[in-house]
């Protein structure tokens, strides 16, 4: 193996070749996140045939100029993978891999890049698609905890501090509660100029609507607890390559299994000996057209079908308490901590289902439908499913967040999608709906006011009225014993 450094249009690239005799195929890693920290896998590519390239983006690390997140990384990846292939070591063949943020550098170079330079095969893992992508859901409100935490560790600076966050937050725990949001850098103690840019971008769905015109195969990872699940799905559903696989596990962002029922099941894959041997299928046109793939059932060891869906079902929900509650953004419904008031003004809207009679599998995207009424002019409406387990042990499933702007008292439907589920639920299982106005500080506070959240500067409590009956859990449940498949079969076809 001959490992070396070099710079690549300027940038710090590390190279490592296999032994023995080329040319070789090449894989290409361009990271924010010190290309350092890449070595093994790198290693682990050279070791089964594949020259391994890993380079700091722009103004990161060792590569000179300044660090403007998700702007260069089209023209950098294209120079570098023309690069590639005029060196006598490669073959002309490149897959362009990566997670998170360098999943948007491998994407963008296949979608954005002129043809010439577009990579032969793309892995994308827990893709993180664009600016506006990564800042807000798809109802358009604010993932305040996330961006905070990736701009303290990684924002307007060369190199990264990864607990930057969490020791700004033991020292100064009302960080996150800072109006303006836009001057939480201040309070933070760093400059931070592209913060306030952040949130002046609203244009979701760019990279997804090119993801058509694609013409390379590609290979899509992500977990059911991931905050890019569903543009993880979407990327595969729109995908225009020859082909399309999905792999989706009960993991999150790390693609490692979160604690609880998801940590004790089976659902074990080597994802880098998948990788590499889906990528010499893909560069050879072994696989099979169209899309295909596998979905982890979490608490359980099985794998579906990707595409697998539930029917719709409704289990029934009994108020508990808080038809009428107050959203008070000063004391805000807390996204970390899943305990719930028993007594008091009640915070939000209580509902449960009685214990499961059955077990159920549910595949698919969940939505909660009801009617309310918000006596402010806007208003966030934070829905929250929990299992609670026969043992009484409390485990979220999933949440949603929609903003809503009614003249203040107008009784209004509301539909608050969930995002996807993939979960057997034992028998005995009761479900908790929690409908409250905020889920901070995963979410920025509405204050109700009308005014953006990120830049207001003043909060009003929100008087709210839920129609209990007209609460609608809809689950997708598996009606009959699921198919199940291998995913190294599924990936590999």
């Amino acid at each position: 193996m001959t490992p070396f450094t070099v710079a690549v249009e300027g940038l710090a690239t590390d190279v490592r070749l296999p032994d023995g005799d080329g040319p070789f195929p090449a894989v290409l890693i361009r990271t924010p996140y010190d290309r350092g920290r890449h070595g093994a896998e790198a290693r682990g590519w050279a070791r089964r045939g594949f020259a391994a390239l890993v380079q700091d983006v722009r103004g990161r690390h060792a590569s000179p100029g300044e660090w403007h997140p998700y702007e260069n990384e089209a023209a950098d990846g294209a120079g570098t993978a023309r690069w590639i292939r005029g060196q006598t070591w490669t073959d002309g063949r490149l897959v362009a891999v990566g997670s998170s943020y360098a999943a948007h550098c491998a994407l963008a170079l296949a979608l954005d890049a002129p043809e010439d330079a577009r990579p032969d095969a793309v892995i994308a893992a827990v893709p993180a698609l664009g600016t506006a992508d990564t800042a807000r859901e798809p109802s358009g409100v604010e993932r305040l905890l996330a961006r905070a935490g990736w701009w303290a560790a990684h924002g307007d600076r060369r190199d990264s501090d990864d607990s930057a966050l969490d020791k700004a937050l033991a020292a100064d725990p009302g960080l996150l509660t800072h109006l303006p949001l836009t001057g939480i850098p201040a309070r933070l103690g760093r400059s931070l100029p592209s913060w306030p840019v952040l949130w002046r971008l609203h244009e979701r769905g760019r990279l997804l609507s090119q993801a058509r015109h694609a013409g390379m195969p590609l290979l899509a990872v992500g977990g059911h607890h991931d905050h890019f699940t569903e543009d993880t799905v979407e990327l595969w559903r729109r995908w225009g390559g020859p082909s399309a696989r999905l792999l989706l596990g009960p993991w999150g962002h790390g693609l490692v299994a979160e604690p609880g029922p998801d940590a004790e099941a089976a659902h074990g894959v080597s994802l880098g000996e998948l990788y590499v041997s889906w990528a010499r299928r893909a560069l050879a046109g072994e696989l099979r057209p169209g899309r295909r793939g596998a979905v982890g059932l979490g608490g359980s060891p099985l794998w579906l079908p990707a595409g697998t869906e539930g029917e719709p079902y409704g289990p029934p929900v009994r108020l508990l308490r808080g038809a009428a509650f107050t959203a008070d953004p000063e004391h805000p419904v807390s996204s970390a901590d899943l305990a719930v008031p028993t007594d008091g003004q009640p915070d939000r809207c209580l509902l449960a289902t009685p214990p499961l009679p059955r077990p159920l599998d549910v595949v698919g995207p969940a939505e909660v439908r009801l009617r309310a009424t918000a006596h402010t002019p806007s208003a966030d409406w934070a829905v929250r499913l929990v299992a609670l387990t026969p043992e009484g042990v409390a485990e979220r499933l999933a949440v949603g967040v929609v903003r809503r702007e009614e003249p203040p008292g107008r009784d209004a439907g509301i539909a608050v999608r969930l995002g996807r589920l993939a979960r057997r639920l034992p028998a005995g299982t009761r479900l908790r709906l929690e409908i409250a106005g905020h889920h901070f500080p995963a979410h920025a506070r509405n204050p109700h006011t009308g005014a953006d959240p990120v830049t207001a500067t003043r909060l009003l409590a929100s008087r709210r009225e839920v129609e209990a009956g007209s609460v609608a859990l809809r689950l997708p449940v598996l009606r009959s014993r699921p198919r199940t498949t291998d995913p190294a079969e599924e990936i590999l076809r």
